[in-house]
């Protein structure tokens, strides 16, 4: 292995098959995505769609990323690849093909979590965005807010109870006949209404004030999706709901982005940490970062990533990987893939 090692990163968690080669100094200098278009019909994902799919295109997908990078598959020192959690008929695709090529070439290969990789993501683009922060991890399966003292070093604050939000998003953006995925789609739409016009809860907001509380960092964004149903229903049953679709779309990302908001600030006054971490999916929302950022002011700093970081992608799991290899993590050619893959170094809150 020479002075800057090469690493190959691989996500095959959800629904995008991508990669990545990473140099030892955190350059991205080969970068795939590959996003699959085969769920949108279904208005969310079918794993066993999505597993077909990894598996026609990983080697389309990796093939290019070594190109991109001017480098061959014989000229990785490190494989890594997103180990769980996730759909595991997609993880496996990944993880088998990285468990063989590391071992036909005789190299180490990395498994890593899948909202760790998110954690690392900022990095790659600004070298401050270092521990210690307060991560807001949000995307389609996960809501997680963490106060991360150090990498590796990560302690739980709260996570959802019930559906993560964007998973809230795309069951809104169902029901309201817009596409997959339904972060998007919601965020263009409520440009264009008034979210005034309605009034959505703010699940586990008001009632758990008290930092003892059980829950009071916890997230809950079923009873808000509920309510969003119903209204629509409602509408629908009066002949007005096209009228009223991007003040509904409005309100509803209000409402979300609001309890994102609340939960994080109590972990930045409850820490006294001001810098906060958005990762994941659903931190490309602008409505989420504009309000984290008026509420944390002058006095706080916000990190988040480029789109093509903040969504699942390759490099932000090689850059998990080179942390791993380099505490020493390496993997046996047993190890496989979880659907509920630990996170490492997480504690409770307690």
């Amino acid at each position: 292995m020479g002075p800057e090692p090469l690493f190959l990163g691989l996500e095959t968690s959800c629904d995008e098959t991508a990669a990545a080669v990473l140099s030892g100094d955190n350059e991205i200098l080969g970068h795939v995505v590959l996003s699959q278009d085969v769920h949108e019909v279904f208005g969310g994902v079918v794993p066993e769609l999505a597993a077909r799919a990894h598996l026609q295109k990983v080697d389309a997908v990796v093939n290019e990323a070594l190109l991109q990078a001017n480098v061959r598959l014989k000229d990785i020192d490190v494989f890594g690849v997103t180990a769980g959690p996730g759909l595991i008929g997609a993880l496996l695709v990944g993880v088998c093909w990285i468990k063989a090529a590391a071992y036909g070439l005789g190299r180490p290969w990395i498994p890593v979590h899948h909202m760790e990789a998110h954690l690392f993501s900022p990095s790659l683009e600004d070298a401050d965005a270092e521990p210690p922060f307060i991560a807001l991890l949000v995307s389609g399966g996960h809501t997680l807010l963490l106060h991360a003292r150090a990498w590796g070093d990560y302690r739980l604050l709260g996570e959802t109870r019930d559906d993560a939000a964007g998973e809230a998003f795309d069951k809104v953006a169902k029901r309201l006949g817009l596409g997959y995925p339904g972060g998007p789609q919601i965020q263009r739409l409520a440009e264009q209404g008034e979210a005034s016009r309605y009034h959505f809860p703010r699940p586990m907001l008001a009632r758990t004030q008290v930092p003892k509380d059980p829950g009071f960092y916890d997230f809950s964004f079923s009873g808000l999706k509920t309510a969003v149903v119903e209204r629509v229903q409602a509408l629908e049953t009066q002949g007005v709901l096209r009228e009223e679709k991007a003040h509904i779309a409005a309100a509803f990302q209000v409402a979300a982005v609001d309890v994102l908001a609340a939960k994080t600030m109590r972990a930045v006054e409850q820490t006294g940490c001001r810098r906060v971490l958005l990762g994941g999916g659903v931190s490309v929302n602008s409505a989420l970062r504009a309000e984290v950022a008026s509420r944390l002011g002058d006095q706080g700093r916000l990190f988040y990533a480029s789109p093509r970081l903040s969504l699942d992608n390759g490099a932000m799991v090689a850059r998990a990987a080179r942390f791993r290899f380099e505490c020493g993590e390496i993997a046996d050619f047993y190890s496989s893939a979880s659907a509920k893959l630990e996170f490492p170094g997480l504690v409770g809150a307690a």
